[in-house]
């Protein structure tokens, strides 16, 4: 199901400290495999929350921590990730922390299932594709839908970087731990969170062409220049060009000259 399994205990070890576990912690794990890491996170967290979507691992976990699951402390769930609700599991907004090593074709939806469709976590410590790492950190000075996506909610760190041989089976590239911190919706208190990322999308619809001529589509181009040059930004510049904060300001630009048309 495109998992690689970690064998690093080291690296192990750094999930951990990078989520600053501790015994007040409830940690959600995604795809939890052979149990490695969560084994780690039970050494030091209050209770673990396993979602595995592989049946046969569900009964391989469920009998290597049958006594951790008798405890209360493991609570091992079969299932898709991407399906989990916290609160179900009565799990309050900004009460529990996410470590994992996602499957990498699932990044993107993971990132956004608990950033904006559920109760969020206090913290994320995700292990990814070293090349998405590098992205939603904007590393190359250049944003993108997925960085500014993840910006929006939280605080992004690149904490290190994995190297292939340290899982098995050996994936292709190298894969990097983030962190993401300081999760909030409060970047959303003045403007609608979902006009925000309709502006958002707009303005990468076409990577290749100057942001103004994107968001062309959604007032006149002389409203959205007049826009530009009253905040002192170049009517030339492209959507990855332009930091969180510039697009705050421009949403709200865009719902003031909306109401007034």
């Amino acid at each position: 199901m495109g998992q690689n399994f970690l064998k690093s205990p080291g690296i192990l070890d750094l999930l951990v400290e990078t989520g600053q576990v501790d015994g007040h912690d409830i940690i959600v794990e995604a795809g939890p495999g052979k149990g490695a890491l969560t084994e780690h996170l039970l050494g030091c967290a209050r209770e673990v929350i396993a979602v595995e979507k592989d049946e046969m691992l569900c009964v391989y976990l469920g009998l290597k921590f049958k006594n951790e699951i008798a405890a209360g402390r493991l609570k091992l769930i079969t299932g898709d990730i991407l399906d989990f609700d916290p609160a179900v599991s009565n799990l309050q907004p900004s009460g529990y922390k996410i470590i994992a090593n996602i499957p990498y074709y699932i990044t993107g939806q993971f990132i956004r299932h608990f950033l904006s469709e559920v109760g969020q976590p206090s913290k994320m410590v995700l292990m990814v594709q070293r090349e998405v790492a590098k992205r939603i950190i904007g590393s190359d000075g250049k944003e993108s839908l997925l960085s500014l996506s993840v910006k929006a909610y939280g605080t992004p760190r690149y904490v290190e970087t994995v190297k292939a041989k340290m899982f098995r089976p050996v994936p292709k590239v190298d894969s990097a731990i983030i962190l993401i911190d300081n999760i909030s919706k409060n970047f959303f208190k003045h403007f609608v969170e979902k006009k925000f990322f309709e502006l958002l999308r707009l303005g990468f619809s076409s990577k290749r062409k100057k942001l103004v001529g994107n968001l062309s589509r959604l007032l006149p181009r002389e409203e959205v220049e007049r826009v530009f040059r009253e905040h002192g930004l170049d009517v030339n510049l492209r959507a990855e060009d332009l930091p969180l904060a510039k697009w705050k300001i421009i949403t709200n630009s865009f719902a003031v000259c909306s109401k007034q048309a």
